[in-house]
């Protein structure tokens, strides 16, 4: 099918377009913007810099898609990039920044994320699949998520925090230390509230399952011995529980990070 480009939009030369490809009303469309078979740049909406947009992904209104990272003494480089996956939605007023050159210059956003308004990815981010983050929202430098990790409204997320699969941050949460898998964490600072069960039910995983993540998470948390130990009694008990494995690598993964808690 054709592109459909509004007469006031403006695509720049060196711009791709795919096919079935609708750039509303004075939207942008950058130089070296590569935009996905399916997609829809709404009216106003921006995709600047050297960004890649995969198939039928939504920019609407007032989104910046592709901004240089903020970052002092930056200067424009082909190594700062920006990808986007396939059927994520950026509503009104959604920034998303491109990489920065001395990290690798490559922010990645997975596919069917949904980005709701006035939310933030800044530079170097690498954002898992099937995220939902709510209004608001704004993520630090550097920041990595799992796969279907939900955001609250008003969140903020300190740089370089890791984020687990399946893990809930809610509203008004300022996170400033890694998520584990599953997790559910509020406040601010923002501690562990327990595990994200209504996620887990929601998205299928069997009551046994979860009944194993339960009785790993209370071993892992139990106030007996030191963290360390509980930590591989935990990998010894539960050895055979993939999702508890997923809790426990995450921790070992970096042991010398910062990790949310309970109080």
């Amino acid at each position: 099918m054709s592109v459909t480009i509004h007469p006031t939009a403006i695509v720049e030369d060196g711009a791709s377009l795919g096919t079935n490809v609708t750039v509303g009303a004075y939207a942008h469309v950058g130089a070296n913007a590569s935009i996905g078979d399916g997609c829809h740049i709404h009216p106003k909406g921006m995709v600047v810099g050297r960004s890649t947009l995969g198939e039928n992904v939504q920019v609407h209104p007032g989104a910046v898609i592709g901004g240089a990272p903020q970052v002092l003494g930056y200067q424009d480089s082909e190594e700062s990039r920006l990808e986007i996956g396939d059927r994520t939605t950026l509503r009104e007023h959604v920034t998303v920044h491109s990489g920065s050159p001395e990290h690798g210059g490559l922010t990645k956003i997975g596919s069917d994320c949904y980005f709701m308004s006035h939310t933030h990815a800044a530079h170097d981010c690498v954002i898992g699949d099937k995220n939902v983050i709510a209004n608001n929202t704004h993520i630090g430098g550097h920041v990595t998520t799992g796969e279907q990790v939900w955001m609250g409204g008003a969140c903020a997320i300190h740089q370089f925090c890791r984020i687990g699969d399946h893990a809930f941050v809610g509203g008004g949460s300022i996170l400033v230390a890694d998520v584990i898998p599953f997790g559910s964490v509020v406040g601010n600072h923002a501690h562990l509230a327990g595990l994200n069960v209504v996620g887990l039910k929601r998205r299928g995983f069997s009551r046994e399952t979860i009944k194993a993540i339960r009785a790993g998470y209370r071993m892992l948390y139990a106030r007996e011995g030191t963290f360390t130990e509980r930590l591989e009694d935990t990998a010894r008990t539960f050895s055979d529980v993939a999702e508890v494995m997923q809790i426990v690598d995450f921790i070992r993964n970096n042991k010398n990070r910062a990790l949310c808690l309970p109080r």
